[in-house]
């Protein structure tokens, strides 16, 4: 018998003792992350630009710095300077005279806590979506929603495509990059795919139009989102860097893209 309170005491032990264990996780150095998408939407003048710029901030930390008082300009092939302006002095640099041009070459410059940053990218044109398909039989259930968002590629062009999925039920768009290496000229599509979609959903597709710098830099980044794990604890993969330039400290890296896109949206309605 006593043997075996022994062993109940050990048990409620176990069950019972709460022991608080601090984890202490590695910090990293600070750095201007650059959120610089220059969109041109289609029946737009394309006029009103917004560049976000903040802060890297530990893992667990509920609130992103903005990074103010910068100096945030966008010059084209012309010398043509674009001033874009933290109004409400929220990290939000604001440009409301901005002039965009096809194929055109413009150059980023921001001047942060003594540092120059600096990127050039050119605004690439995009074909416009022809139709959306719908399968109700997808998935390797044949029970998902399927949608296909069909679209031209120009022929004897080199092209590269990123699409963006926002729907209704989910606060995390689906991103997507395409080329045309083996459909040059061809009718294609960029698919989407979600197991909870249902009838009367409301999705959004976004279709730009990029570089293939661009291309590369979100493939990377894409495919490392897709590995399992992911969490702080984890070995994390190579630090995949944009195109912003750090001119003054080359050590003190931004985070981040400058890129500049012809953009057509179609809202769909999943019948």
């Amino acid at each position: 018998m006593r043997k075996y309170i022994i062993l109940l005491v050990i048990s409620l032990s176990f069950f019972n003792c709460e022991e608080v264990i601090d984890v202490e996780v590695p910090s990293a150095q600070e750095r201007l992350v650059v959120e610089a998408s220059i969109n041109w939407f289609d029946g737009t003048l394309g006029n009103e630009q917004v560049i976000r710029l903040t802060k890297s901030a530990p893992y667990f930390d509920t609130e992103i710095p903005a990074a103010l008082n910068a100096t945030v300009t966008v010059t084209n092939s012309t010398n043509t300077v674009f001033n874009f302006i933290d109004i409400a002095n929220n990290g939000e640099y604001i440009c409301s005279d901005f002039i965009p041009v096809l194929n055109e070459t413009y150059t980023l410059n921001i001047s942060y806590e003594n540092e120059t940053y600096v990127a050039t990218e050119t605004l690439k044109a995009v074909t416009p979506i022809d139709y959306i398909d719908q399968n109700n039989e997808g998935g390797f259930s044949g029970d998902e929603i399927e949608i296909k968002a069909y679209y031209t590629d120009p022929l004897d062009e080199e092209n590269f495509y990123f699409y963006q999925f926002d729907t209704n039920i989910s606060v995390i768009p689906t991103l997507e990059v395409y080329n045309d290496e083996f459909t040059n000229g061809n009718q294609i599509f960029a698919f989407f795919t979600e197991e909870d979609l249902e009838t009367q959903d409301e999705l959004n597709i976004t279709h730009f139009g990029v570089s293939k710098q661009f291309y590369e830099y979100m493939n990377l980044l894409l495919q490392q989102s897709n590995q399992d794990g992911g969490g702080p604890f984890q070995t994390q993969p190579a630090t995949v860097k944009g195109n912003c330039v750090n001119t003054t400290n080359s050590e003190n890296y931004p985070f981040g893209y400058f890129r500049l896109s012809q953009a057509f949206k179609t809202t769909y309605i999943v019948e």
